[in-house]
């Protein structure tokens, strides 16, 4: 187990690094761009198939337990240390982002995106990979740092060099928006280690911030979490996501979607609710009202984005959707309470599926119509998608849906569990405040269901007949090989949510008694 993690982690890297090398005489297919390309699905392959290993051998008894746990030391004038282990609350986010490397490198093997050397976009993606997988599994402070910036190099490579229109111009937002926050993130987490002694994230949790004064926590919630807002990204420091998105290739934006939004999330659960409890009751009421703005401001956006004439690209409103999807995230931390929590790490595993699936099926319609503009998809050329190409339409519908949080799909839960948490916050923080949190999100939960269910009416209903006879190619099999995984995924975390809460209820109990059982 132990090896595992570190194989996970590290192998990534060798990986890209073997990218780079000629390949051998043997492997070199018919060209070598097919055998890079090939390279990458073998590792992607390798690591989620070392990442499955790892959670079935994991003590899911025990998953309030930091497990497969590495600890030596690194720099002993810091007191930093190589330490890496999992929990109920890392495994998930661990399994998923393998999951969605392992289809994205399957996908771009087939539809592999306009630009310079496959070499470079398979190393890229594999040092992205270790970055993102890193995040989850390290357990010192300057580590997550490190592993926390690593990713952007990469993620900015890929957009602005295989991205569409603007791509620089994005690429250039996404890197100094988060450079910015990241700078500031860097000095709280100096502040807590060098005030309490150690960057270990085991013993800071244990000690639940008793070794930090008030004015401490304060000042690191407000730094740290200002970091890690511009990566969820919480309104208004989201103003990066939607041209990102936007301008980065198909896999680019499914990786940004399913998992690196995910790395901003997980440092406030990790790091600040038991690290600085003192500092996040403090700062809880202004995080529920910035998560609750950013509900109804991503839903009103994509609303004037869905509508007729609006000229609305769709990648940039499932963008911005996703602003309103992690801003349910953060109220249900900004409840400081189990139930909260638990919808908060739930919406974030169903964000991820179901908006990959989302980016993946609005890539597809990107390739085959040569636009993602709704009003064109939704014209002469795209209306009627459920005639033209019955499965792809079948699949966007039920994305769309699985999206606006239909019982029984997983985008249900972690909403409702959210919503919950805020109802009954956590003892000292505003009841009143919240209860209009929650109405304010429920609201939201409305405009969601309203701009989908225009997207859909207007993409895939209306008379095939209607416009020029134009063939449309439906689900190709690599497509139905990469999305079925993620289909399938977001029905089971619906239809069986105990799969996925009883591995992070004990370990978020642990969490916020102060590292305690």
């Amino acid at each position: 187990m132990q090896f595992l993690l570190a194989f996970v982690v590290a192998a990534p890297l060798l990986g890209a690094v073997a990218a780079l090398l000629p390949a051998p005489p043997g492997l070199r297919g018919r060209s070598p761009e097919q055998a890079v390309l090939r390279h990458g699905v073998t590792v992607t392959g390798v690591i989620l198939a070392a990442a499955v290993a790892l959670a079935l051998g994991f003590d899911h008894d025990a998953p309030s337990r930091f497990q497969a746990t590495t600890d030596i030391s690194w720099i002993q004038a810091l007191n930093v240390r190589i330490h890496l282990g999992i929990d109920g609350i890392s495994l998930p986010l661990l399994l998923m982002t393998a999951l969605l490397f392992f289809l994205c490198a399957l996908y771009s093997y087939f539809k592999l995106p306009e630009g310079p050397s496959p070499k470079a976009f398979v190393a890229l993606l594999l040092v992205l990979e270790s970055g993102t997988l890193a995040t989850f599994a390290v357990l010192d402070l300057l580590l997550f740092f490190l592993a926390f910036e690593m990713v952007l190099i990469p993620m900015y490579f890929l957009i602005a060099r295989w991205g569409g229109a603007q791509r620089q111009a994005a690429a250039w937002k996404f890197i100094l928006y988060t450079l910015l926050g990241s700078v500031v993130m860097l000095l709280g987490l100096l502040l807590i280690g060098l005030n309490s002694g150690t960057f270990d994230m085991v013993a800071l949790a244990s000690d639940n911030g008793r070794e930090l004064t008030r004015t401490t926590q304060l000042l690191a919630v407000l730094a740290i979490g200002t970091g890690l807002a511009v990566k969820t990204p919480m309104w208004p420091l989201h103003s990066w996501l939607p041209d990102a998105h936007t301008a980065a290739p198909t896999v680019g934006s499914v990786l940004l979607a399913g998992v690196l939004l995910k790395m901003g999330t997980y440092g406030f659960v990790r790091i600040l609710l038991p690290v600085t409890p003192d500092g996040m009751a403090a700062f809880a009421p202004y995080l529920g009202a910035f998560a609750v703005v950013g509900i109804v401001y991503g839903s009103l956006a994509c609303l004037a984005l869905a509508r007729k004439g609006g000229r609305g690209d769709l990648k940039r409103l499932i963008a911005y959707s996703s602003v309103g999807h992690m801003g349910f995230v953060l109220l249900g931390i900004a409840s400081m309470t189990p139930t909260g929590v638990n919808g908060a790490l739930f919406a974030n595993i169903a964000h991820g599926l179901i908006t990959g699936l989302l980016f993946f099926l609005v890539g597809a319609l990107k390739d085959r119509y040569g636009t993602a503009d709704l009003d064109t998809l939704a014209g002469a050329t795209g209306a009627a998608l459920y005639g033209r190409a019955p499965r792809l339409a079948a699949l966007l519908a039920f994305a769309a849906v699985a999206s606006l949080g239909l019982p029984g799909l997983a985008g249900f839960w972690g909403e409702m569990l959210a919503l919950f948490g805020a109802f009954d916050p956590a003892e000292g923080l505003p009841r009143a405040a919240f209860l209009t949190y929650t109405a304010v999100g429920a609201f939201g939960t409305l405009l969601t269901a309203a701009y989908l269910l225009i997207v859909v009416r207007r993409v895939c209903m209306g008379d095939p007949h209607a416009g020029p006879d134009l063939a449309v190619a439906d689900v190709q099999r690599y497509e139905f090989a990469a999305w079925t995984p993620l289909a399938a995924l977001t029905v089971l975390a619906g239809l069986w949510p105990a799969v996925l809460l009883g591995l992070t209820d004990p370990a978020v109990q642990k969490l916020l008694a102060g590292g305690t059982s």
